[in-house]
């Protein structure tokens, strides 16, 4: 995909998470604050949570999470060799579909860093 394909892919996920978060507002903000807690800088800074996140998107073979944890990673300074390296662990972890998702996930991190450097 072009970066206009993940910011659109991206666009249309956040109206329809925004629409069931408008059916189940205690659920999402709950589900927003651990998000944020998780991310938030501790003993590993986000950019390293952004990419075992990322991994983990891999492994469970998830369109949207590839799609927000590339733009993550590309925001926090992610290189694309970290993201290599990332992609390696997760195939490591799931086999062959995370090498396919893999590959997925790094044209969404091109696609961001470009973006970013535009």
């Amino acid at each position: 995909m072009s970066v206009s394909d993940w910011q659109d892919f991206i666009l249309q996920t956040d109206g329809r998470i925004a629409e069931l978060r408008g059916g189940i507002p205690g659920v999402a903000k709950g589900f927003h604050e651990v998000a944020r807690s998780a991310i938030k800088a501790g003993a590993l800074d986000a950019k390293t949570k952004e990419l075992m996140a990322l991994a983990i998107g891999i492994a469970a073979r998830c369109d949207g999470c590839l799609a927000y944890h590339s733009k993550a990673a590309a925001k926090y300074g992610a290189t694309r060799e970290e993201v290599m390296e990332t992609i390696g662990v997760a195939v490591y972890m799931g086999g062959g579909p995370s090498l396919i998702y893999g590959a997925e996930a790094l044209s969404a991190f091109d696609a961001f860093a470009r973006e970013g450097e535009e």
